[in-house]
C-alpha cells in the first residue's frame, strides 16, 4: 500500500524544488525499489503482482503489441492507466513511465495521424514545421496514455543501404540538428534560463522525447544495422555527436544507447562514450536507456553471461533497462551484481536519481492518469492538414520533362483520361512505410488515410476519368492513345531494421521494367516511395516525363495531389546524395569522388525548374 502523505514527505510535495523530492524519494527507497525503478518491461508481461512485486519503473508496448488489433487511443489508455494504477498501489507509489515507438505519429494506434517518416521532413528543410509535428505527436500520444517516444532518430546517414535509413533526417550533421526541433515540439520549449543538459517537460500536452541512437548508428560499416562505426573520436564528434548537442540543449529528457559499435567497442557497454562524453562532457542529466534487450549485444554470442552483460552496461552508465521479457532474470543479477560489490551503489543510486528526476519534471506524480479530454484531438482535421503540408513540402522534384524547355508538371486535371498504375498508388500501409501499426509494417488499409489514388480521385475534374491497374495490363498498355497521362507509384514495400538492410537498393517487383513498359506507351509521372534512394536505371530516366520522391509520406496522401496537380509547388530538396550505382556507396558529399546521380540538396521546381 503507498504511503499516506504527511508533511515530511517532500517527494509528494509538488511545491518543493525537483531535486529536493527527488532525495527525499531516494532515501526511503529499498535496493530493490531502485532496481525495480532501473527496470522496464514489456506490456503483455505487465500484471498487476509483477508491477507491484518487482517496483518496476517502466513499461512499453513493442512495435505492434497493442490492447487488440485497431485498438483505438481510449483502450490504449484503459490499459495504460490499469498499468499506472498497479504502481501507484505499491509502498511509495512511484508512477511508472510508460513508452512506446511513436516515431512518425502515434503510429502504432488505428486511427492516429502518420507523418512523413524522417527522411522526408529532412527534405523539408522547414525546423518550424517539424516542432509542430512533435506538438500534434505529443497531444495524440498522451490522449492515449503513453508519456514517452523513443523519438527522434538523430542519426546522421552514412550509406543508404542500412536498414533503418528512412529514420534520418539525412546525411549532413547540419540537417539532422536542424530537424532536432522536434524535441520542442513534443516537450515544449524551455525557456531561456533553463540550465543546459536538464530535463524539461512544459506540461501535460508534451511528451518526453528520446534522442536516439547514442552515438554512431547512422556510420556503420557498408550500412549494416547494429554494425560497427569505423572512425577517429575526431570524425565521431564532427559528424554523429553533433546533433546530440541541440537535443540536450533542448531539455531532452532521455537518450536511447545504440546497438550499434564503435571501432568494435559495444556503445552499450562503452563507459567513455556513454558516461565521459554524454554525461560529463555534453552535460546530459535526463536517464540514458538501452535499446530492446540491448546489454545482450554487449558479449559474443549474443545473449550469453547475461551477468557480466549487465555489469558492464550499468557500470558503463546505463540507467534504465529494456528487459521486456527477461526482467527477473536482470533484476536478479543486478542485485548479487551490488551486493558483490560489483556495481557499486553509488553506481544505482545515480541511475535512479536520474529517472526519477524525469518523472518528477514530467509532473507524473501529480497527473499519472491520462487527461481524457485530449482524445478528440487524435486523427482531427486539423492534425492531418499539418501531415498534408509536411507531405506537400517533403516531395522532391527530379526531373520534369524530357526539355527542359518543356515542363510535364503540374498535370492537367482536366485530362479526359489518365491511367493510375503501382502498388503503392493505392496501399496506404505501403504509403506509410515501416513503424507502422507494426514494426515492419504492413501493406493494405491498416489505419485512416487517403491513399495517393483517393487524392488523384478527388483533385481532377468530374469529367476525367481514372482507370486504375495495381499492374497494367497488355490491354490497357494497347490502347495507350487513350490515355492524357499515366501515374506510376511504386517503390520498396514496408520494413524496418535489420529486414531493411539492402545492398542491392533496385526496385522491388521488376519495378524499372512497369515503368519503361508505361513510359514506353504513355507520358508518364513516376512516384517513387521509398525509404532512401534507389537504382534508376537508364531506360526510367530517358522515358519518363517527370520524376518524384516521396519518401513515405503516411496517411495524408492529399499532399500529393496538392503539388503535383498544381496548387502548390515542389519545394523539397534531397536530405541525402542519390547514388548511380551501389558500388560507389558510400557516396557523402564529403567524399573525393562525388559523382552522384542528384548531389544532395536537389530538388527542381515547377515555376523556376
Amino acid at each position: 500500500m503507498a504511503e499516506t502523505t504527511d508533511s515530511s514527505c517532500v517527494y509528494k510535495n509538488p511545491d518543493a524544488p525537483v531535486e529536493a523530492r527527488v532525495q527525499d524519494l531516494l532515501s526511503r527507497m529499498t535496493l530493490q525499489e531502485k532496481i525495480g525503478q532501473m527496470t522496464q518491461i514489456e506490456r503483455s508481461v505487465a500484471s498487476h503482482d509483477v508491477l507491484t512485486d518487482y517496483f518496476i519503473g517502466s513499461v512499453q508496448s513493442g512495435a505492434g503489441s497493442w490492447p487488440f488489433e485497431d485498438a483505438k487511443s481510449s483502450d490504449w489508455a484503459d490499459m495504460i492507466d490499469g498499468f499506472q494504477r498497479s504502481a501507484l498501489a505499491s509502498r511509495l507509489g512511484i508512477p511508472i513511465i510508460y513508452g512506446t515507438d511513436a516515431v512518425h505519429g502515434n503510429n502504432n494506434v488505428y486511427g492516429a495521424t502518420i507523418f512523413p517518416h524522417n527522411i522526408g521532413l529532412g527534405a523539408t528543410r522547414d525546423a518550424e514545421l517539424v516542432k509542430r509535428i512533435g506538438a500534434v505527436t505529443a497531444l495524440e500520444v498522451r490522449a492515449s496514455g503513453i508519456h514517452w517516444t523513443f523519438a527522434p532518430c538523430v542519426a546522421v546517414l552514412g550509406d543508404p543501404r542500412w536498414g533503418r535509413c528512412y529514420e534520418s533526417y539525412g546525411e549532413a550533421a547540419k540537417i539532422v540538428s536542424e530537424m532536432s526541433s522536434i524535441i520542442s515540439g513534443l516537450q515544449g520549449e524551455p525557456p531561456e534560463e533553463h540550465p543546459n543538459g536538464y530535463p524539461f517537460l512544459a506540461g501535460r500536452n508534451n511528451l518526453i522525447a528520446c534522442a536516439k541512437h547514442f552515438v554512431g548508428d547512422g556510420g556503420t560499416d557498408k550500412g549494416l544495422s547494429e554494425g560497427n562505426t569505423i572512425a577517429s573520436y575526431e570524425d565521431l564528434e564532427r559528424i554523429h555527436v553533433a546533433p546530440y548537442l541541440n537535443c540536450i540543449s533542448q531539455g531532452v529528457c532521455t537518450v536511447m544507447a545504440s546497438f550499434s559499435s564503435w571501432n568494435g567497442s559495444r556503445l552499450h557497454s562503452d563507459y567513455y562514450l556513454l558516461t565521459e562524453v554524454l554525461k560529463q562532457k555534453l552535460g546530459f542529466k535526463g536517464f540514458l536507456v538501452s535499446d530492446w534487450d540491448g546489454l545482450e549485444t554487449i558479449s559474443e554470442p549474443q545473449g550469453s553471461d547475461n551477468r557480466n552483460c549487465v555489469k558492464l552496461g550499468i557500470n558503463a552508465g546505463i540507467d534504465m533497462v529494456m528487459v521486456p521479457y527477461k526482467y527477473q532474470q536482470f533484476i536478479e543479477d543486478l542485485t548479487d551484481l551490488v551486493e558483490s560489490g560489483e556495481v557499486q551503489m553509488a553506481r544505482i543510486n545515480d541511475a535512479v536519481e536520474k529517472i526519477l528526476r524525469v518523472k518528477f519534471v514530467a509532473g507524473l506524480f501529480e497527473y499519472p492518469l491520462t487527461d481524457r479530454s485530449l482524445l478528440p484531438t487524435v486523427g482531427c482535421k486539423e492534425h492531418r492538414e499539418v501531415a498534408r503540408e509536411a507531405v506537400r513540402k517533403s516531395l522532391v522534384l527530379l526531373k520534369n520533362g524530357k526539355n527542359d524547355d518543356k515542363p510535364f508538371l503540374p498535370l492537367d486535371r482536366t485530362a479526359e483520361r489518365i491511367l493510375v498504375v503501382g502498388t503503392h498508388a493505392d496501399d496506404l500501409g505501403n504509403q506509410c512505410g515501416g513503424w507502422t501499426k507494426t514494426k515492419s509494417g504492413q501493406s493494405g488499409k491498416i489505419t485512416i488515410g487517403t491513399t495517393l489514388l483517393d487524392a488523384i480521385k478527388a483533385a481532377v475534374g468530374d469529367k476525367t476519368e481514372v482507370i486504375y491497374e495495381k499492374t497494367p495490363s497488355k490491354e490497357t498498355l494497347a490502347s495507350c492513345e487513350d490515355f492524357s497521362y499515366a501515374i506510376v507509384a511504386l517503390g520498396e514495400p514496408p520494413y524496418a531494421e535489420m529486414r531493411g538492410d539492402n545492398s542491392e537498393l533496385t526496385i522491388p517487383l521488376n519495378g524499372n521494367n512497369i515503368v519503361t513498359a508505361v513510359a514506353e506507351k504513355i507520358p508518364t509521372l513516376v512516384i517513387l516511395f521509398t525509404g532512401r534512394p534507389m537504382v534508376l536505371e537508364m531506360p526510367v530516366l530517358e522515358k519518363t516525363e517527370a520524376l518524384v520522391a516521396a519518401w513515405f509520406p503516411g496517411t495524408e496522401g492529399q499532399g500529393m495531389a496538392d503539388v503535383i496537380f498544381g496548387d502548390y509547388d515542389f519545394e523539397g530538396k534531397l536530405p541525402l546524395s542519390w547514388f548511380k550505382r551501389v558500388d560507389q556507396l558510400p557516396l557523402n558529399v564529403d567524399s573525393n569522388f562525388y559523382d552522384p546521380l542528384f548531389p544532395l540538396g536537389y530538388g527542381l521546381n515547377c515555376n523556376s525548374g
